[in-house]
């Protein structure tokens, strides 16, 4: 009975081994997530006015191959193939230590600055995101740029996997001012919505936007309101107020 058990013990730990995936990653092959990215996750990277990291631009060498990061982004421009990582990559740590997050703008590139803005469009449909490069990669010569999941579904390509873009730098120099919405409430009954949309209107003096969309839910937003400050501002009272959920939307995209 012992050698039987001894045997059997064996036999598990065998398999146990053979299932577990190898290396720091708990799934051996990349997923998409089981949810779709929400309307708040979809909106382009906010260009900002960052330091570079010290650590994460440094020459650097993977496979063999030696790579040198860019000191200086401006005029940057490239065409290539990019793909998207996921499940397997979530919640671990980004080139520049950051945590990855699959539903955050964001990308890996080989030799842009950490962190840097890159506006991805894809030349197939024309649809561009701005995304804040944060991860070195892809190792694969066939790719130019690994984006998160939002912003290739954003994209258009989630699904195939890979799409034709074009990479552009953006520097705060180059943002234009964005427009700004502030999502106030949901629901299914649009006489609801409408009449919370008077109130206020009447109550704060900005227009308001309702919108049905395929769920069959009549979102009520703010706007558009041009002003960053206005918004912020309005964000504020609102939250404090009856919507604490109340966010902020940039441009009409989500709409």
């Amino acid at each position: 009975m012992a050698v039987r058990a001894l045997f059997l013990t064996l036999i598990t730990l065998i398999i146990s081994a053979c299932s577990t995936p190898s290396g720091r990653y708990h799934m051996r092959h990349d997923a998409a997530p089981l949810r779709q990215p929400t309307a708040l996750e979809l909106q382009d990277a906010v260009i900002t006015d960052e330091p570079k990291s010290a650590a994460a631009n440094r020459p650097y060498e993977v496979r063999g191959r030696h790579y040198v990061p860019i000191f200086d982004e401006r005029g940057f421009t490239q065409q290539g193939i990019a793909s998207w990582y996921g499940r397997k990559f979530h919640g671990y740590h980004t080139s520049n230590g950051e945590t990855y997050n699959m539903f955050a703008m964001t990308a890996a590139h080989k030799t842009l600055p950490l962190p840097s803005f890159v506006r991805v469009t894809n030349l197939d449909n024309g649809k561009s995101v701005i995304v804040r490069v944060n991860d070195r990669g892809p190792f694969h010569d066939d790719r130019i740029i690994d984006l998160s999941y939002s912003a290739a579904y954003k994209l258009g390509y989630h699904r195939q996997g890979t799409a034709r873009v074009k990479l552009e730098a953006v520097t705060l120099a180059d943002a234009k001012p964005r427009t700004k919405y502030i999502q106030v409430a949901a629901g299914s009954k649009l006489a609801n919505i409408e009449a919370l949309a008077y109130q206020l209107e009447q109550q704060y003096h900005v227009p308001t936007n309702i919108k049905k969309q395929n769920d069959g839910i009549f979102r009520l937003r703010l706007g558009p309101i041009t002003d960053e400050n206005q918004a912020q501002s309005l964000l504020k009272q609102l939250k404090s107020g009856q919507f604490a959920q109340a966010f902020l939307l940039y441009d009409d995209h989500a709409l």
